[in-house]
């Protein structure tokens, strides 16, 4: 968290932080921090196993999934299935570019799924707000723009934006600008809104002199509705306290008025997970808290963001990549065991987004350079003195 630390580390930080997050938060999802507390013997500080130990494949039938051990779980398979196709594309991307190149790799290509234990489709993985994709871009031929609305709205969309906050490095706005495009052809609602304010937040973190508060200052000048209501709020709360474990209840309170999935997580209220001005997700609010108690760092961001429970595995995909994009170095213990455990490359694509972020600025800056000239010989120039 330092301002010498370049972008390329900012981006690999990043990147392998949402990772090992998603994998610490996997195994406890869905649950409370009191129940996290009595089924391991205190709070998670690290890898654990599945929560029903070996009967992970039928305890939960809608679910068979192998999370713990180290797993990475859908969050981070749709983050590497993002820089794939900036790594295709190599510039901006919009909805089009999600229905011409995500959903064909999602379709298409097989690969080592952690938590299936074998090679599949990762359709076959990603769950029901994600096949949402599939249906509406490539069987339902929806207008890209507009193919999220009906989906459910959830963090499906916010937890895969780190890419974008990334190749927008150090510029909030247009990285708000992009990701509403791009979680167009996913999500609407505060589901679309939290996926563009994550990727301001990410870029807002690769500033030079970022810190969480500065975060959280970029994420509130474009945030909307209840978006924007949930992160002040929780974050002020956030402000008074130093330990995730006396912040873990305080933000639950601060940021149950704007969540729509209810007191119990696994049996959502009636209008859970519908259209709203006035709600949010509660996943980016309590990233950015965490973000927040932590001071930035990683470690104390993701273990908070753990011990939280509910959907915590996003909710520590996102603390891991704001914490990493400011710096804070991810624990090397933790990101051997989950690049091993899950059989992927931590790093290659933050290798290949290093490389498409500095392509994408050389073609901004011409860009820009050519809207400069152009407008200077309108006389535009003189309409501002």
């Amino acid at each position: 968290m330092t301002p010498t630390t370049p972008l390329d580390e900012r981006i690999d930080h990043a990147l392998v932080g949402a990772a090992v997050g998603d994998a610490l938060g996997g195994p406890v999802e869905g649950y409370t921090p009191e129940q996290i507390v009595e089924r391991h013997g205190g709070r998670v500080h690290g890898v654990v196993g599945p929560w029903n130990g070996d009967t992970w494949r039928t305890a939960r039938p809608i679910a068979p999934y192998h999370k713990g051990d180290g797993h990475v779980t859908d969050d981070t398979l749709m983050t590497h299935a993002l820089v794939r196709v900036y790594g295709a594309v190599r510039d901006h991307l919009d909805a089009y570019a999600v229905a011409e190149h995500l959903v064909p790799d999602l379709m298409t290509t097989p690969r080592w799924i952690p938590e299936l234990e074998a090679e599949a489709l990762p359709l076959q993985r990603i769950f029901l707000a994600e096949k949402w994709l599939v249906a509406r871009l490539h069987y339902g031929h929806a207008d890209p723009r507009e193919a999220g609305v009906g989906n459910i709205v959830n963090c499906g969309a916010a937890m895969y934006m780190a890419p974008v906050g990334l190749v927008n490095a150090a510029n909030p706005a247009g990285a708000y600008a992009e990701a509403l495009d791009v979680a167009g052809a996913h999500q609407s609602s505060y589901g679309r809104e939290a996926a563009a304010v994550f990727a301001a937040g990410v870029a807002a973190a690769c500033a030079p002199d970022a810190d969480p508060d500065s975060v959280v200052a970029a994420c509130l000048a474009l945030a909307k509705d209840g978006t924007r209501a949930a992160i002040e709020t929780v974050c002020e709360v956030a402000a008074r306290y130093k330990d995730f474990e006396s912040a873990l209840r305080p933000l639950r309170e601060a940021v149950a008025p704007y969540d729509t999935v209810g007191p119990d997580y696994r049996t959502p209220s009636l209008d859970a997970r519908r259209p709203s001005r006035i709600r949010s997700i509660e996943e980016l609010p309590i990233a950015l808290g965490m973000l927040v108690v932590s001071g930035g760092d990683y470690r104390h961001a993701v273990l908070g963001s753990v011990n939280y429970g509910r959907d915590c595995d996003s909710i520590a995909t996102m603390a891991g990549a704001l914490a990493g994009a400011l710096g804070s170095e991810v624990p090397r213990d933790w990101a051997k065991t989950v690049g091993e455990a899950s059989r992927l490359d931590l790093h290659a694509p933050a290798v290949t987004l290093t490389r498409v972020a500095a392509e994408i600025f050389a073609r901004d800056l011409s860009r820009r350079r050519a809207h400069e000239s152009a407008f200077a010989q309108l006389g535009g120039a003189r309409c501002s003195d």
